[in-house]
C-alpha cells in the first residue's frame, strides 16, 4: 500500500477552514477505501506566524516542504498586512524557488450549480494553464525619490525562452491529453512589443510538435469578451502570469463562483513537491463564520490526489462532490444553504457509500 507525506499550509483568512475540511475528507477517503495512506503535517505558516517571528515561513521552508510528496494550502493574506507583503513573503517565497512553474486551473459547471452564461448551454469546461514563475511576477523593478512628486516606480516583466518554452509545451501537452485536442494561446503582443512577442514566436514553434493539436492565438482582452460570448469555442488556453490570474478568476466566476475553483502549482519534473490551493483567496468578510465553500479545497485535494499516483482515488473523490452539489448541498456562492460543516458532512456521507 502507497504511503504520502502531505504538507498542510492553512494560511490565513477562510484558509484553515477550508483546508481542515479538506484534510478531512481525503482521511476519510483513504481510510474509506483502504487503497492507500496519508499523512498530514500542518505547518503553520502565514500572518499569525509573521507577527510573531517577522517573517511568513522558516529559515528552511524550502528544505521543510522538500521532505513531503505535497502540500496543500489554504490562501494568504490579511486586512492588517500589506499584501505585497503576505503573498511575497510565502506564497511567491515557494512558488519562484521551487519552480513550480505550471499553475494549472480546471474550470467547470458543476451538476446542480448554475453557470450565469446564457451562452453556455452546455455549461463551462475549460483547462487553463498559467506560467507561474515569471512574467509580470518576477519581481524585478524599484522606486526611487519616494514620496516627491517626481517618485518613479518601475515593474519590470521578465520573459526568457526556457520558461516561456517549457510552459507552452505544458500547455499542448495538456491539451493533447482532452478529447478537443484545441489550445488558445494568449498574450498582448500589439503593445508588449518585446516579450510578448517571443511569447507568440516560441508558441508557433513549439506548435509545429503537435501537429495534433488544433491552436490559436488571442490578445487577452479580446479573450475575455470570446470568454463570455463564445464559451463553448475554447478548451485548453495558456498565459502569462498576470493574464492568466486574471483571467483564470473570471472563468471560475463565469462557470458558477470562485467558491469551487482549484488550482494547482506543479513542478513538472517532480524535483520538488507541488503545491494544491483553491483560488477563492482568503475573504476576509466571511472569516470565521462557518460559511465558506470548501469545494475549491477539496477540488485542489483530488488534484493532488492524482498528481501524486491516486488517480482512482481522485475519481471517486470527484464523484462524491459532484453528487453533493447535485443534491442541492451546497454553500451559498452556489445557491444553497448549507454552512461549511454542512457540505462537509454531505461529502463524507456520499464517501461512506463507497464501502458498498
Amino acid at each position: 500500500m502507497s504511503s504520502y507525506k502531505i504538507a498542510s499550509i492553512p494560511g490565513d483568512g477562510i484558509g484553515p477552514e477550508v483546508t481542515n475540511a479538506a484534510v478531512e475528507v481525503v482521511e476519510k477517503l483513504a481510510k474509506t477505501l483502504g487503497t492507500f495512506q496519508i499523512n498530514f503535517t500542518h505547518i503553520p505558516w502565514g500572518t499569525e506566524y509573521y507577527k510573531k517571528n517577522g517573517q511568513y515561513v522558516s529559515d528552511n521552508a524550502l528544505d521543510e516542504l522538500r521532505q513531503f510528496d505535497a502540500a496543500i494550502f489554504g490562501a494568504v493574506g490579511a486586512p492588517d498586512v500589506p499584501d505585497h507583503i503576505s503573498l511575497w513573503g510565502l506564497l511567491l517565497a515557494i512558488r519562484g524557488p521551487l519552480q513550480l512553474y505550471a499553475n494549472v486551473r480546471p474550470v467547470r459547471t458543476f451538476p446542480g450549480t448554475r453557470c450565469p452564461l446564457n451562452t453556455a448551454t452546455k455549461g463551462i469546461d475549460w483547462m487553463l494553464v498559467r506560467e507561474n514563475s515569471e512574467g509580470e511576477y518576477a519581481g524585478q523593478g524599484g522606486r526611487s525619490h519616494i514620496g516627491q512628486e517626481w517618485e518613479v516606480a518601475t515593474e519590470v516583466a521578465i520573459f526568457t525562452r526556457v520558461a516561456i518554452t517549457r510552459i507552452i509545451r505544458f500547455a499542448f501537452e495538456t491539451a493533447q491529453s482532452r478529447p478537443k485536442k484545441h489550445l488558445t494561446v494568449v498574450s498582448k503582443s500589439n503593445s508588449m512589443r518585446n516579450g510578448m512577442v517571443l511569447w507568440d514566436e516560441i508558441a508557433t514553434s513549439v506548435s509545429k510538435e503537435f501537429p495534433d493539436v488544433a491552436w490559436d492565438k488571442m490578445l487577452v482582452d479580446a479573450m475575455t469578451v470570446r470568454m463570455v460570448w463564445q464559451p463553448e469555442s475554447i478548451d485548453t488556453i495558456v498565459g502569462t502570469n498576470l493574464h492568466m490570474d486574471i483571467l483564470s478568476d473570471l472563468a471560475a466566476a463565469l462557470a458558477g463562483s470562485i467558491g469551487i475553483a482549484p488550482s494547482s502549482n506543479l513542478d513538472p519534473t517532480r524535483k520538488n513537491p507541488s503545491v494544491f490551493e483553491p483560488v477563492h483567496g482568503s475573504a476576509f468578510d466571511i472569516t470565521g463564520k462557518g460559511v465558506a465553500n470548501p469545494v475549491g479545497a477539496f477540488w485542489s485535494a483530488a488534484e493532488m490526489l492524482t498528481w501524486i499516483g491516486e488517480k482512482d482515488a481522485s475519481d471517486k473523490l470527484m464523484s462524491c462532490i459532484e453528487n453533493v452539489c447535485a443534491a442541492g448541498k451546497v454553500t451559498r456562492d452556489l445557491g444553497g444553504q448549507c454552512d461549511t460543516k454542512e457540505v462537509v458532512e454531505a461529502v463524507c456521507a456520499e464517501i461512506e457509500k463507497l464501502k458498498n
